[in-house]
């Protein structure tokens, strides 16, 4: 893996490399319209990427990467039995085609489906959820909001460093859930495997909050490494996903990178 320009524990002071030792990302958010930051961390060498590095620390509202610790809450409370248990769809009619049908927590992780997760969220309860929530220590830890929709357009918040640190935790086991928890939420979040790596991660996108935020959180497995990313992004009036877009700025720095083939 090709890595010479890793900075270690480098803060940015804004969105513009201050030297030529920093690298400069700018281009990949640039020429797709939006602002952002990218951050990665290789748990090997303990080494961090930080490009917009004070955007890093900056919290932004999860959207639906949250989706990621639902899934951990709902499991270990038990309102839903497993990734398998269907929950039926009540016919509301989405705009999103794949959301129109039964869903499982495998797909509705996979598809991003909103309508599942809300009632989850419901299931569970404020109460349970603010519990979880806090135990975990995610974010700001404010679900003021909708009971069933907070990570959209409530008050709560989590930055880039932030996202990291909760995908580690989740990959080396350090949350407060049943190991088989775990497991399954890492296999639900699969995005891709190859003979070289495997990718998982959880795009997320917000129109309720003024710029729209996107983001991709996630982590790369090679070999005995594990890289740790997080990508987040803003448009104001986007009408392309910014959760994609945010991806797909990802991959492509990934690919440079070589960390992705």
């Amino acid at each position: 893996i090709i890595l010479n320009f890793l900075i270690t524990g480098m803060l940015i002071g804004s969105c513009t490399p201050q030297s030529v030792n920093q690298p400069d990302f700018s281009d990949y958010f640039s020429r797709r319209g939006v602002q952002g930051a990218f951050l990665i961390y290789d748990a090997e060498k303990d080494e961090f990427i930080k490009f917009c590095g004070e955007r890093c620390q900056t919290q932004f509202i999860p959207a639906s990467t949250f989706k990621i610790l639902n899934a951990q809450i709902a499991l270990e409370t038990g309102v839903i039995k497993d990734e398998y248990e269907v929950i039926q769809w009540d016919g509301t009619d989405w705009a999103v085609e794949t959301w129109n049908q039964d869903h499982n927590l495998r797909t509705a992780m996979q598809y991003s489906v909103v309508w599942l997760f809300e009632e989850l969220a419901r299931r569970i309860g404020t109460d349970r959820m603010q519990h979880y929530v806090d135990l975990v220590g995610y974010g700001n830890q404010d679900i003021t909001g909708p009971t069933d929709i907070f990570w959209l357009e409530g008050n709560l918040r989590i930055s880039q460093e932030e996202q990291i640190e909760f995908l580690r935790r989740l990959v080396e086991g350090g949350f407060p859930f049943s190991p088989e928890t775990m497991k399954t939420v890492k296999e639900i979040i699969i995005l891709e495997e190859t003979g070289n790596y495997q990718l998982s991660g959880k795009t997320g996108w917000s129109t309720q909050v003024n710029p729209d935020i996107g983001w991709f959180v996630g982590y790369v497995e090679v070999d005995e490494d594990i890289y740790y990313f997080a990508t987040n992004v803003d448009h104001e009036g986007s009408e392309a996903s910014l959760g994609k877009i945010s991806q797909e700025i990802t991959v492509e720095i990934l690919t440079d990178l070589e960390i992705l083939d």
